[in-house]
């Protein structure tokens, strides 16, 4: 007769990488952002990590997704989209198997959002934003989970209008450029940077014009008929089971 050892339970963790462009102090270069939790017990007491929780029995992932980062956050962002499932044996001291999402969110929604939380009495204290590149000490696998999630943004700009996420309905070339600086962790040339955008179906311009210092700079719009980005079939199936 053959014994079978009891099956350990595995348990399905949601996570979500929400990332915003903040601009350092004294109007200097926007950069990516990322709140982060501090960890308040066992396993990995004292280390950040990622906003996020358990699996519900009666939810969908996505709904998982919002729910925890407004619990956690106070943000609710627009667009959530899948990143990827982790789920290595050794991740957690018990199995678990998370389902990461990512987000993008404008500064001024995360501000107005955060502040209405604070202002609810409902905000944890163990909450803070991070600069996507002076990350602290990380609990579980996060770090490789953030790194992923970079590198998924970085590889969707150059073939979607992701990067238009982090901008408001009107914004100038220059903005959008910053945008992608940002994203790409490099400077690019707007003499080039203007004519690829400016043919592409991405946008569209408006006969609105920004004035100060410089001279004014046109304001351009989202093509509402071009995705944010790109999610395939299962975006159909989704919207059919809504």
């Amino acid at each position: 007769m053959v014994t079978r050892t009891r099956e350990p339970d595995i348990r399905v963790a949601v996570s979500t990488v929400i990332l915003t462009l903040r601009r350092a102090p004294g109007d200097g270069m926007p950069s990516l952002a990322l709140p982060l939790v501090l960890r308040t017990r066992d396993p990995h007491q004292g280390d950040w990590a990622l906003p996020g929780g358990w699996l519900e029995p009666d939810e969908s992932l996505e709904d998982a997704a919002a729910r925890t980062l407004h619990e956690t956050t106070g943000l609710s962002p627009s667009y959530l989209e899948q990143l990827y499932a982790f789920g290595a044996v050794d991740r957690s001291p018990s199995r678990v198997v998370s389902i990461v999402y990512w987000a993008l969110l404008r500064s001024d929604e995360v501000d107005a959002q955060s502040a209405a939380h604070v202002a609810s009495g409902l905000a944890p204290e163990n909450v803070q934003w991070f600069d996507a590149a002076g990350l602290p000490s990380l609990a579980f696998d996060h770090t490789q989970i953030i790194d992923y999630a970079l590198w998924r943004l970085r590889n969707k700009v150059g073939y979607s209008r992701v990067a238009h996420g982090f901008l408001p309905p009107t914004f100038t070339l220059a903005d959008l450029r910053e945008a992608y600086e940002a994203i790409l962790g490099k400077r690019l040339d707007p003499a080039n940077f203007r004519r690829q955008v400016e043919t592409s179906d991405t946008l569209l311009p408006t006969d609105q014009f920004r004035t100060g210092n410089h001279r004014p700079a046109r304001l351009y719009r989202y093509n509402d008929a071009v995705e944010l980005a790109d999610r395939g079939p299962l975006a159909v199936e989704e919207k059919r089971t809504r």
